[in-house]
């Protein structure tokens, strides 16, 4: 388990709830179920999953959120999807999530890349490098 899943949520601050971390295109996943549908969705419609684990008290989380809803609606050929750390956290830690955020990119339920931080460049390059044709 890594430190991004020992930090506990402010129960007395609201401030985390300022931030939307679901909006555009951008679909929440809730449940191991919901997951397992999203990527067989996406594999049926050929699709490339981005899977952002997430959490709602970090900084860096807050600060990409947006810009991942943004994102979301520019790319309606890929499946954008976002998971709570706190919230799924053994799901989470099947996935070997060390840091957030970190973004799994998915083909045909397979990790075909992965970036770890809010390096808003980085996603954007990545994103152009896993829509190219598969080699």
């Amino acid at each position: 388990m890594g430190n991004c899943m020992a930090k506990p949520l402010a129960k007395d601050n609201d401030s985390d709830h300022d931030v939307e971390f679901v909006s555009g295109n951008v679909q929440l996943i809730t449940t191991k179920e919901a997951w397992e549908q999203k990527l067989e969705q996406a594999r049926h419609d050929g699709k490339i999953v981005i899977a952002n684990f997430t959490a709602r008290w970090c900084g860096p989380c807050k600060m990409i959120a947006p810009y991942y809803c943004e994102l979301s609606e520019k790319h309606p050929a890929i499946l954008f999807l976002l998971v709570d750390v706190d919230e799924l956290a053994d799901f989470s830690t099947s996935w070997d999530i060390k840091a957030t955020p970190t973004f799994f990119f998915l083909r045909d339920g397979q990790e075909i890349d992965k970036l770890v931080g809010a390096n808003k460049p980085e996603l954007v390059k990545k994103i152009g490098e896993v829509t190219k044709a598969p080699t």
